[in-house]
């Protein structure tokens, strides 16, 4: 029932938020929904993102190993030179280990900027 009177523009109903309910096309899915609902599919795309910053993280950690795990035989079997201890120390392995660390910071970049593009269709 109407009220004669009314005035039609208070009668008009204003909605300013975006549907609740949205449809999705069939046979279409966004990663980064499926991400965010945390579903199956969503876990695999982050579990693959986590495997690859692993696998990065582990050949930085062997590199490691096979560069300074030979060090105490050196040092062994050379007890008196302690001048070579520091040189090896000191200078033979810094700049290694800046260029893996610069490495291994590129390749997480990397690897996230691929997962981004991955996630938002670009």
């Amino acid at each position: 029932m109407t009220v004669p009177h009314q005035d039609p523009a208070e009668r008009r109903v204003v909605v300013t938020g975006p549907p609740r309910r949205t449809r999705r096309a069939s046979g279409y899915y966004r990663p980064r929904t499926e991400i965010d609902e945390q579903t199956t599919l969503g876990h695999t795309y982050v579990r693959s993102l986590m495997r690859t910053q692993l696998r990065a993280a582990l050949a930085v950690f062997a590199f490691l190993g096979l560069l300074i795990g030979p060090l105490p035989l050196v040092f062994a079997a050379t007890p008196h030179a302690r001048r070579l201890e520091w040189v090896i120390l000191g200078f033979c392995l810094y700049a290694p280990m800046v260029l893996l660390a610069l490495w291994y910071v590129r390749r997480a970049e990397r690897n996230e900027r691929d997962f981004v593009r991955l996630v938002e269709d670009r």
